[in-house]
């Protein structure tokens, strides 16, 4: 059998054994040498330097520190950096792609339970699920059996912003609904749009048509604020906004400001700032169902993760392309 890589977790330690249960890291190490008693957080500590000097693979996640010019040039043998986490953004550098380093993410695997999390918050609003149980908390009294109008999902209009990963996979989730999703992100084109099954608008468009509006854009300085108040203004009365990507999207004052009219509705797994202040409205307001970013891998789901770093440690080993590799072009735009 030939010798395995040399490869060294780099992420919070308490993590590992979350990402990597015995049976996961079981199949990493069919094709890595690795230890899951020794992870990095400090590439700067002389212990640290030694393993690395060693290191062929790094094994990343929530945690690691910066892979900047000092902390390679200590690795000098290191090929390739698997990420059992999302966005590589916060600690790559420009110097892991001039060196030719391969990167790889788990980012397709934590969009599945964000596109669970957002198909059933959908759902639930589409019935109205949510505000029925905050009247029914505060009356204490079964509204009876009478038809409700203006609720359900028979062709509830559902407005997607931003074809990413976790767009993309909602798309496929949301295809057995009798719903009716279209799509709104400037680098689709209406080819792809067809071949994603919707239909392509610009995001005023989407928003004055859509009774329900899911936010899957990356949080970059163009998309600051993506949601503002003139933006809320376009949706119709009783529409709701389900923001699963990140807090800064939305100017959460304006957000505010329309909620306490009553006229719409919001599910928030992320705010801004995160975690809110003990005293916002948001807290509080009955149209505003709030959770603590909650839709990410969390639980046996993070198993996920280091299943596909598993993945892609045997097709390294073998000798193949990564599944999930890193385009630092693409990055660019991204999370």
């Amino acid at each position: 059998m030939p010798e395995r890589p040399q490869a060294l977790f780099a992420m919070t330690a308490a993590h590992v054994p979350h990402v990597f249960p015995p049976e996961v890291l079981a199949r990493l190490r069919e094709s890595v040498d690795i230890d899951p008693a020794r992870v990095v957080r400090d590439f700067g500590d002389p212990g640290v330097r030694e393993a690395l000097a060693r290191t062929e693979i790094l094994v990343t996640g929530w945690g690691c520190p910066l892979l900047d010019t000092a902390a390679l040039d200590a690795a000098p043998r290191l090929r390739a950096v698997l990420h059992a986490a999302g966005s590589v953004k916060g600690f790559t550098t420009p110097e892991v792609w001039r060196r030719g380093i391969v990167v790889s993410s788990a980012a397709a695997a934590n969009a599945v339970p964000v596109a669970e999390y957002t198909l059933a918050m959908i759902l639930l609003a589409g019935k109205d699920a949510l505000g029925a149980r905050e009247r029914l908390r505060t009356g204490r009294a079964f509204p009876g059996w009478e038809i409700v109008p203006g609720i359900g999902n028979l062709g509830r209009r559902v407005g997607v912003v931003g074809a990413s990963r976790i767009g993309r996979r909602l798309l496929e989730l949301l295809r057995p609904f009798d719903l009716r999703p279209s799509l709104a992100d400037p680098y689709v084109d209406a080819a792809e749009s067809a071949a994603l099954g919707v239909p392509l608008l610009s995001l005023d468009d989407l928003l004055r048509t859509s009774d329900i509006v899911t936010l899957h854009a990356p949080a970059t300085p163009e998309t600051h604020h993506l949601i503002g108040r003139r933006e809320l203004a376009l949706m119709p009365d009783g529409a709701v906004l389900v923001n699963t990507a990140r807090g800064a999207l939305v100017d959460h004052e304006a957000l505010t400001a329309e909620l306490r009219t009553g006229r719409l509705a919001a599910v928030l797994d992320v705010t801004d700032p995160e975690p809110l202040p003990p005293g916002s409205p948001l807290y509080d307001l009955p149209n505003a169902f709030v959770t603590p970013h909650l839709a990410g891998s969390q639980g046996n789901e993070v198993a996920r993760l280091g299943r596909v770093v598993a993945e892609e440690a045997a097709r390294f080993v073998r000798g193949e392309a990564p599944a999930y590799a890193v385009d630092p072009e693409a990055l660019k735009k991204e999370a």
